[in-house]
C-alpha cells in the first residue's frame, strides 16, 4: 500500500508552507505529494493569504525535491485549455526529472469560477473527454510528427506536440463517483482510478464498475491502480486525536466513520480493509499543514506497518 500526502492549499497555505510539507513528505519516506486545484476556500475558514496555483506550485517543488512523485487531485478541466495544460505538465515533468502525475477532472466548484472570472460551462464532462484525448494525444505523438484534433469544443491543427515529458508516459488519474461515464473514461485513459472520501462499500462497488468497463474496452482491469483519498487524523491517544480533529473543525466520531482517524493501530486496520477490496494506494488528506508531528507519527507508526 503506497501512502501519499494530499493537501488542500485553498484553505490557507503559502508556497513556503507547501514546500515545508513536501520536504517532510520526502524525508519521512512517503511516496508522493499531491495537492488540490482550487482558487477559493471552502467552508468556515479565511483562506489567507489566498490561493496558490497548482502547477506553479508543483513546478517549484519539482526543483526543490528529488524523490517523491508530484501531482494533482484533480486539475480542473475548466481552468486550462488542454493544449496549454499538456505543455505545462510536460514542462514540470522535465523539471522534476520525470516524477509528475496528472489527475484531471471536469471541475465542479462554481463559486470559484465566478470569483475569478473563469467560464463555467454546462457541458463539463463532454469537454473533459476531449481534453483527455488531446492531452494524451499530444504527449503520445511521435517526435517530428504533428497532432490534429477536431472535436465539438476544441480544434488543434498541425500541432508540433511539444514539449515532450521526461517520462515515456505521464500517469493519468481519473476519479469520482459517477456510475457510467466516469468508469468508461477511466477504462479508456487512466493509469489510476481514484475515489475520494468513499466508504469501503462504495469504493468496492465503484472499483467493480471500473474493472468491468476496462474489460468491456478490451483492457486488462489489473493494468489500473485503484486508490482512495481520505482525511487523516491520527493520534497516540484520545486526547491527541481530539486535538487534531478540533484543529480542522471536525468531530472525532465523524472522522472515524468517514476518514482515517484514531490510533495508529485503528488506521492501519482500516487501510487494510481498503486493501482487501483492491485499493493499492491511499492519499492521506492533511488539513493542518503546520502539524508536522502528525506526518512523523503516521510515518513511524502507520506507514512502517504497511510497507
Amino acid at each position: 500500500m503506497d501512502l501519499r500526502i494530499f493537501t488542500e492549499p485553498q484553505q490557507g497555505a503559502t508556497y513556503d508552507t507547501l514546500l515545508t510539507v513536501a520536504k517532510a513528505t520526502e524525508d519521512l519516506g512517503f511516496d508522493a505529494f499531491f495537492r488540490s486545484d482550487h482558487y477559493l476556500r471552502m467552508g468556515d475558514v479565511d483562506g489567507l493569504p489566498g490561493p496558490t496555483d497548482a502547477w506553479i506550485t508543483l513546478a517549484g517543488l519539482a526543483r526543490e525535491t528529488r524523490r517523491i512523485r508530484l501531482g494533482t487531485l484533480m486539475t480542473a478541466g475548466t481552468f486550462r485549455l488542454p493544449g496549454v495544460l499538456a505543455i505545462q505538465v510536460a514542462q514540470v515533468d522535465q523539471m522534476s526529472g520525470g516524477r509528475v502525475e496528472l489527475g484531471l477532472g471536469a471541475g465542479w466548484f462554481e463559486e470559484e469560477h465566478k470569483a475569478y472570472g473563469i467560464p463555467f460551462p454546462k457541458e463539463k464532462f463532454a469537454r473533459l473527454e476531449e481534453q483527455l484525448a488531446i492531452v494524451t494525444g499530444l504527449w503520445a505523438t511521435e517526435a517530428g510528427k504533428t497532432f490534429d484534433f477536431r472535436g465539438t469544443y476544441y480544434e488543434l491543427t498541425d500541432s508540433p506536440a511539444l514539449p515532450k515529458p521526461a517520462q515515456a508516459r505521464i500517469p493519468v488519474l481519473i476519479g469520482g463517483h459517477g456510475a457510467t461515464r466516469t468508469p468508461r473514461l477511466a477504462a479508456q485513459y487512466a493509469d489510476e482510478f481514484n475515489i475520494p472520501f468513499a466508504s469501503i462499500e462504495d469504493s468496492e462497488r465503484q472499483f467493480g464498475r471500473v474493472r468491468a468497463a476496462a474489460e468491456q474496452a478490451g483492457r486488462d482491469a489489473g493494468d489500473l491502480v485503484y486508490s482512495n483519498a481520505l482525511v487523516a487524523c491520527v493520534g497516540r491517544d484520545e486526547q491527541e486525536i481530539a486535538r487534531r480533529a478540533a484543529a480542522i473543525g471536525r468531530e472525532v466520531d465523524e472522522l472515524r466513520a468517514n476518514g482515517l482517524a484514531g490510533s495508529p493501530a485503528e488506521v492501519v486496520d482500516k487501510i487494510g480493509r481498503y486493501a482487501e477490496i483492491g485499493s493499492g494506494r491511499m492519499y492521506l488528506q492533511i488539513l493542518d499543514l503546520d502539524d508536522l508531528d502528525h506526518l512523523e507519527l503516521i510515518s513511524a507508526q502507520v506507514q512502517s506497518q504497511l510497507s
